[in-house]
Order: C-alpha cells, then structure tokens, then sequence
C-alpha cells in the first residue's frame, strides 16, 4: 500500500493537464480546413467564401479566442495585448486557409 500511493501521485502528476489553447487551435483550424471543399464545389466567390467560412467557424473562433486571451492574461499580459495576440493568431489561420482555397480556384 506504501508504494502504491506515491505511484498515484506520480500519475496524476505525470497526465498531461487541459489545454484550453491548444484544444480551440485544433477546432478552429479544423472547422476552416472544411470549408475549402464545400466551398469549391459550391464555386463561392472569394468574398463569399470568407463570409460563409466567417459564419461557420464563429463559434469555434469565439471559444479559441477566450482561450488565447485568457492564457495571455493568466502569463500576466494586459487586455488590449492579449485581445491583439489573439486577433493575430486567428487572422494567420483565416489567412492560411484563404490562400488554399484561392490556390484551388487557380485556373490550370
């Protein structure tokens, strides 16, 4: 029983804690890297393939932006930093995406 114990302890030191950053990252990015085929194959516009990826994704944004900000908070960054990490953060991913999906409407 001694040394059962101190294996627990071990244990729950050893599991890997809740990433609320990481977690919202992975949604995120996932819920934009679907909306290229839909997107295709409905032949949206550029604009309108923001707009609908925008619509979709906005929840999974939402909860990836609180978790951003709530981290950069928590490191000791101020509100209006933590606001323009996660702006950044979210634009490179909206970026990412909108440079594929005009790669696949290129001609040839």
């Amino acid at each position: 029983m001694i040394f059962i114990a101190p294996l627990m302890l071990l244990a729950a030191a050893a599991a890997p804690a809740a990433d609320p950053v990481g977690a919202g990252r992975k949604a995120y990015s996932q819920c934009l890297s679907a909306q290229i085929q839909p997107g295709l194959e409905k032949k949206l516009t550029l604009g309108d393939f923001q707009s609908d990826m925008k619509k979709t994704c906005a929840a999974k944004e939402a909860t990836f932006r609180a978790a951003i900000v709530a981290a950069d908070k928590a490191d000791g960054m101020s509100e209006k930093a933590a606001q323009a990490d996660a702006d950044d953060q979210i634009a490179e991913y909206v970026d990412k995406i909108t440079a594929e999906y005009e790669d696949y409407n290129k001609p040839g």
